[in-house]
């Protein structure tokens, strides 16, 4: 997972002054995390099924694991589990068997920490994701090629991605070329466009440039888009522009699924 911290995010969705962006990045992630630990879970036991990375980058790129795994580049999902920075107390809407919901106190891991700072040091963030797949890849020749989510809200202050992004692109398993999928969200009241087959209709060259080092979407993670109400046409990319908070959410869970369904 790739994490735009850049000063930006601390602005809201489609410039309102409520949500911030960084915010609700970080509890989709520290959601997703968890969602991937339990499906994990086997007979009480947690299998390493995946291996996680998290780079933030804002001022510089970096992990952006928070506590014990701080600083650590790609950790397997057991260790994920036994290593949450902390657990925070939210509030939960669940059924009260009577046909209504009442509120209820649980308790919500936390691995990453809402930040926004600095510039947006997007090729340097692909380049320190390619040192660490090309590492897994030579000790993974034939796993499931990985998969990397990348989420920003603005176009790179360190030059152009495309160069970096066809890289990572032409890299993979025997299984299959690694998956680089992005998802731009705006400060912008803006038309989102999800999951297209082509460029046509991408309002700038940024649009474009993101669209072309997105893969196109096997039929695995077709399905799971699917399953969570998004319609993918034939040739669709996994590439979503001006993304709202939904799209945020789907696009971390169709990124996370197809494994399981396989």
């Amino acid at each position: 997972m790739l994490l735009d911290q850049s000063g930006s995010m601390a602005d809201g969705f489609g410039g309102s002054e409520g949500l911030r962006k960084c915010d609700f990045v970080a509890d989709v992630v520290n959601k997703t995390l968890h969602d991937l630990v339990i499906r994990c879970t086997k007979a009480e036991e947690i299998r390493n099924y995946y291996y996680v990375s998290i780079i933030g980058y804002g001022g510089s790129s970096q992990s952006a694991f928070s506590g014990v795994l701080a600083g650590k580049s790609l950790v397997p999902v057991g260790e994920v589990a036994d290593n949450p920075a902390r657990l925070d107390t939210r509030s939960k809407k669940v059924p009260d068997g009577a046909g209504g919901l009442v509120e209820q106190q649980v308790r919500f891991p936390i691995w990453i920490d809402a930040a926004a700072s600095g510039g947006t040091p997007m090729c340097s963030a692909l380049s320190q994701a390619k040192g660490i797949l090309d590492q897994w890849l030579s000790e993974h020749r034939n796993g499931f090629p990985p998969t990397v989510l990348h989420l920003t809200d603005g176009e790179s202050t360190d030059g152009d991605p495309s160069a970096i992004g066809q890289e990572l692109l032409s890299s993979g398993t025997s299984d299959g070329a690694i998956l680089l999928f992005n998802c731009h969200v705006s400060s912008q009241r803006s038309a989102k466009v999800e999951y297209p087959a082509t460029d046509t209709g991408l309002p700038d060259d940024f649009a474009k440039s993101l669209f072309g080092i997105s893969s196109g979407l096997p039929e695995s993670f077709r399905r799971a888009a699917e399953q969570t109400g998004v319609k993918v046409a034939e040739g669709g990319r996994g590439f979503v522009f001006n993304g709202d908070p939904t799209s945020v959410v789907q696009f971390f869970e169709i990124g996370t699924r197809p494994a399981n369904l396989r």
